[in-house]
């Protein structure tokens, strides 16, 4: 299974705007959570790194959103070559998972471009002041590894967001598939495979 690892956007980085459509054709907006601490994660239905965390994920979301934490994710995938990741297909996933927050597609990929996003999953943890303090996996776990999904490393830097104490320095690059971009649309900083 190829993998792909985080580009490690620069701590610090202000969080990068968004407005892009939900499963209802709604658009959510990253203004929609000014001065607010924010969780923007890009996922897929069909990738085997996102299967393998995806129920742990939707029950950490709930409970950083019962903490004030509001919480995104964005599907950026070339749907054209991977129909599984389409809209109504994002709809069942989200159903499937009991998603709390928005899903939002982005259809040009331009949004995964500004953040750098070269995987899925990617996290990106932004404070009040949509600073970027944490970016990097969700735990050690892989899928076919005897690790157990716990969500500990995303979990520590929210716990550490909320309670006002410093994030770890060493800082572990998310791993997973890449992010599936139409031809022609890659961009530059696109991480190689390992």
């Amino acid at each position: 299974m190829a993998r792909t690892p985080s580009t490690m956007l620069e701590l610090g980085t202000s969080l990068p705007p968004f407005s892009l459509p939900d499963l209802d054709g709604n658009l959510v907006s990253s203004e929609n959570f000014k001065n607010f601490p924010v969780l923007v994660m890009f996922i897929c239905n069909h990738c085997p790194y996102v299967k393998h965390v995806i129920a742990k994920l939707s029950k950490l979301a709930k409970d950083y959103q019962e903490k004030g934490i509001k919480v995104a994710a964005i599907n950026s995938n070339d749907i054209e070559h991977y129909p599984d990741d389409a809209p109504d297909k994002m709809k069942d996933f989200a159903e499937l998972h009991n998603f709390s927050f928005p899903y939002l597609y982005d259809e040009s990929q331009q949004v995964a471009k500004v953040y750098q996003a070269a995987c899925t999953p990617d996290f990106y943890l932004f404070d009040a002041s949509h600073k970027l303090v944490y970016r990097g996996q969700m735990d050690s776990s892989r899928p076919n590894t005897t690790i157990p999904v716990s969500g500990e490393d995303l979990s520590r830097a929210v716990d550490n967001l909320l309670t006002g104490k410093p994030q770890a320095k060493e800082q572990l690059p998310s791993v997973g598939c890449n992010i599936k971009w139409k031809a022609g649309n890659e961009p530059d900083y696109f991480s190689i495979q390992v």
